[in-house]
């Protein structure tokens, strides 16, 4: 059940911070669900009036070997971005860093094996991203369980902008998401 409502019923002193409850929140601002495989995602014409934004999903590639997730803002080519990705399975770990790119990994696409119906899920977070005065900054969380095996990554990118975010691709450079990958956006209050 959603929370619709908080009130201050019940609740004395300053311990709690009832004034800014209103102000903290997560609204869905927009929803993609593929009907068949698909390359991009783009999230367009996002609103300026949150703090931070947040895009949950879960994806699948077509093939084994499926590939990452790479993000673009305002279809930005240039080489304007630099990351960091730290993964593991349990066993190994990896690590990679890029600078000076065009196109930051920012997750690897789980599910990439040729087990029927296991999708990755992530998390992934973009802050401050109406700001004008900074570059934009990047955090997410992903991975996928393969019965046994699997992967987990963090990754973290910065685009070297200062200008507002009101479009975001997200790229499968491999074979592409498969039908019901599902990428919701969010807008957090702030």
């Amino acid at each position: 059940m959603a929370v619709t409502r908080l009130t201050t019923n019940g609740l004395t002193g300053t311990k709690y911070d009832i004034a800014s409850a209103d102000n903290y929140y997560m609204e869905p601002i927009a929803t993609t669900l593929l009907s068949s495989t698909t390359g991009t995602i783009t999230f367009s014409n996002i609103p300026q009036n949150y703090k931070h934004l947040e895009i949950r999903f879960i994806a699948k590639a077509p093939t084994a070997g499926g590939g990452g997730i790479y993000i673009r803002y305002q279809s930005d080519s240039g080489s304007n971005y630099s990351a960091h990705n730290v993964n593991g399975n349990g066993a190994t770990a990896g690590a990679q860093a890029q600078s000076a790119t065009s196109t930051p990994l920012i997750i690897r696409n789980g599910g990439i094996s040729t087990t029927a119906n296991i999708f990755s899920a992530g998390v992934i977070s973009i802050l401050d991203y109406s700001s004008t005065y900074k570059n934009k900054t990047l955090r997410s969380l992903g991975g996928q369980d393969l019965n046994g095996s699997g992967l987990i990554e963090m990754a973290s990118t910065c685009w070297y902008n200062t200008g507002n975010i009101t479009s975001i691709e997200l790229i499968h450079n491999g074979s592409g998401f498969v039908q019901y990958s599902r990428f919701s956006l969010y807008g957090i209050k702030g």
